[in-house]
Order: C-alpha cells, then sequence, then structure tokens
C-alpha cells in the first residue's frame, strides 16, 4: 500500500509531466509565433512569457528550493520579454526543467516533505514548495488554454466525451 505522501509526490509528477505540459506543448503547436507573443493588453502576459514564468519558477522553487541546485532566476525577464522567442525554444526550456523537477521528484523521500525552506522569500516546507508549483501550474496552462483558443477560436480537443465521460486525448497524440 503506497503512503499518502508518496502518493502526493507521484501525482504532483503525474500533474506536471503527463498532463500540464502535454496540453501547453499542444497549444504552442496550434499557434503562429505572432500569437505566441500576443498580449490582450500591457497588464497581461502573453503566453510566450507565462511559459518563461512557468520554467522559471518551477526550477526556483523545486529544482533549487527543493533540490538544493543554485537559484539562478532573473523572474522579472520572464515577463518583460516582448521579442519572439521560437515555439522550439520554448517548448525545449520547459521541457528540460520539467525534466530537473521530475529528477528531484523521483528522489525525494517522504520524510522531507516537512523540512523547512526559505523560497523566493517564502517561508514554506518542501510540501508547500511542491504544492505551490503544481497549483502554479494548473492556474497558468489554464490560461494559456484559454489564450490560445481566443487566438485560433477553436476547440483544442483535450477530451472525447463517450457515454457522458470525458477522457483525456492529450495522451493520444504525437
Amino acid at each position: 500500500m503506497t503512503s499518502p505522501a508518496l502518493a502526493f509526490i507521484q501525482q504532483s509528477r503525474v500533474y506536471l509531466r503527463d498532463d500540464f505540459f502535454p496540453r501547453i506543448n499542444l497549444c504552442l503547436d496550434a499557434l503562429e509565433a505572432k500569437d505566441i507573443w500576443w498580449r490582450p493588453n500591457e497588464a497581461s502576459n502573453s503566453i510566450g512569457n507565462l511559459v518563461l514564468h512557468l520554467a522559471g519558477n518551477a526550477r526556483q522553487w523545486i529544482v533549487s528550493g527543493v533540490g538544493g541546485k543554485p537559484d539562478t532566476r532573473a523572474r522579472q525577464e520572464e515577463f518583460d520579454r516582448r521579442e519572439p522567442m521560437p515555439r522550439e525554444e520554448l517548448t525545449r526550456r520547459l521541457q528540460a526543467t520539467l525534466a530537473e523537477v521530475d529528477d528531484v521528484l523521483a528522489t525525494l523521500r517522504v520524510e522531507q516533505l516537512l523540512e523547512p525552506r526559505l523560497i523566493q522569500g517564502y517561508d514554506t516546507t518542501v510540501l508547500g514548495a511542491v504544492y505551490h508549483v503544481v497549483e502554479h501550474f494548473a492556474m497558468h496552462t489554464g490560461q494559456i488554454i484559454l489564450l490560445t483558443k481566443a487566438r485560433t477560436g477553436r476547440d483544442l480537443g483535450f477530451y472525447r466525451v463517450k457515454n457522458g465521460i470525458a477522457k483525456p486525448t492529450w495522451h493520444e497524440r504525437p
């Protein structure tokens, strides 16, 4: 039987690696470069900025804050960027960061979950850091999906409904 703590770690890995990333990647693939960097207004972020922000946040909180690697994040640059970065580079950065995050989570011991951490000026625990990153990814993945639908004007086909049950399709796509 799996402990709740181990299940939490495993489910966090699944959300980040197998749920959020594939949907973000499908959004990037559905968009032209101009749409990836489009902003509805100056108070909002582009999809490109959000992808850079997710990579920076996950690396800072998990790779550095939990895993102990140096924190090299320049947070404001994630939002300030206006010149387009190629889709392939955005995808590569996010995928590379999530691979590092997954490596940290794969070796995390349940006894570490309540260890204190100071990350981005916040007192938290390892559990709090993991929970923060999963929640943060969920929120921004939703924003990326909404912006993608607004720019493409179409349903992204993430679910197929059969007998009243919605089944995810992003696992079926190459």
